[in-house]
């Protein structure tokens, strides 16, 4: 049980002051009548009074008063669904975690820049379910479709490129996971109508087979391919760092020369012009996320089904009835017995 204003509830310490003051004036009014009065006659009198009528009169309105200070708090027990619904797009984003990706042309990093761009772009969005795939050489969804930004930003904290198998990027890897997470969105029964937009965020360098088959597919659900590159055409080291975050050099190729890792945008673009979608770029204090979400809010938006969740129920409607219910009986419960 939680409570919307709990200080109220100082309010219950009055029931036992008046509690008090009405067996002291009861005590002062005995006294004054003993002296007025015989006890034979007193009785007379009052001929008819029952103690237990007046009992349960006063015990009833403290009672009442209790339950409405209690309701005044705003009690919340147990829990209650909602349905919230949203209005957006079915956003997929596909981040890169090959090696290249920690090369440092972009600061601090192409991967940590392209993390803080996409936490940004998840801040801004507003209603659109939104996923994620990381991918090398091969490709995992990280984040299924989900309203719950929240738990897309902590998915999206963790990646980094030593917790994939592969250090090489593939896109048809990448490609065939997005299509199969977009089919499982729509085989989960809502019918939304609402675009479905597929984002790359890469260096550009591929080093797999051709994805042009799981692109057609992609095409075929309806989703719209995005690309965003990261990096220069001067491009930059490698860095490798040790476990304990010492650095240790550079990536070097078999003939022991440090590689130099630059934006091969061409390829980006490609997809991006073959896949009805646009080619967006990030450097070194720019950011082409701002200039894809305008391009995301002028895209067909759908309501997805309702998002159901769990929130504590108010009940001071209940007390405040049965409150209420208790001061009329204190106020019309008779003192005297029908008949005398």
């Amino acid at each position: 049980m939680i409570w919307q204003d709990s200080i109220f509830l100082w309010l219950l310490l009055i029931i036992p002051l008046l509690i008090g003051a009405n067996w002291w004036y009861n005590k002062k009014l005995d006294k004054k009548r003993k002296s007025y009065f015989g006890a034979d006659l007193f009785e007379k009198l009052r001929s008819g009074f029952w103690p237990r009528g007046k009992r349960i009169r006063m015990g009833s309105l403290y009672i009442g008063l209790a339950l409405l200070i209690i309701a005044a708090a705003g009690p919340k027990i147990g829990t209650e669904v909602r349905e919230v619904k949203r209005q957006g797009v079915d956003l997929l984003i596909g981040l890169d975690l090959s090696d290249s990706m920690n090369a440092e042309d972009v600061k601090p990093s192409r991967l940590e820049k392209a993390k803080y761009e996409v936490s940004r772009l998840v801040d801004r969005l507003n209603g659109d379910r939104v996923g994620l795939v990381v991918f090398t050489g091969e490709a995992y969804l990280q984040a299924p479709m989900t309203l719950d930004y929240s738990a897309l930003r902590m998915f999206l904290n963790i990646a980094e490129t030593d917790q994939m198998p592969s250090s090489s990027t593939n896109f048809s890897a990448a490609m065939e996971t997005a299509s199969e997470a977009f089919k499982s969105t729509d085989e989960d029964g809502q019918n939304v109508q609402a675009a479905k937009v597929f984002l790359i965020i890469s260096d550009g360098e591929n080093h797999g087979e051709s994805y042009d088959e799981e692109l057609n597919q992609l095409l075929e659900q309806n989703v719209s391919v995005y690309t965003l590159g990261i990096g220069t055409e001067s491009g930059g080291n490698i860095p490798l760092y040790d476990e304990d975050g010492s650095l240790m050099g550079n990536k070097r190729n078999q003939q022991g020369e440090v590689i130099t890792s630059t934006l091969e945008s061409s390829v980006l673009r490609s997809i991006a012009d073959q896949a009805n979608g646009e080619y967006y770029e990030i450097r070194s204090g720019s950011s082409g996320i701002d200039s894809f979400l305008g391009r995301l809010d002028e895209l067909q938006q759908g309501e997805f089904s309702s998002q159901e969740y769990a929130d504590f129920k108010n009940q001071y409607q209940w007390l405040a009835g049965i409150g209420l219910l208790f001061l009329f009986i204190g106020m019309v419960f008779p003192e005297f017995k029908p008949g005398d």
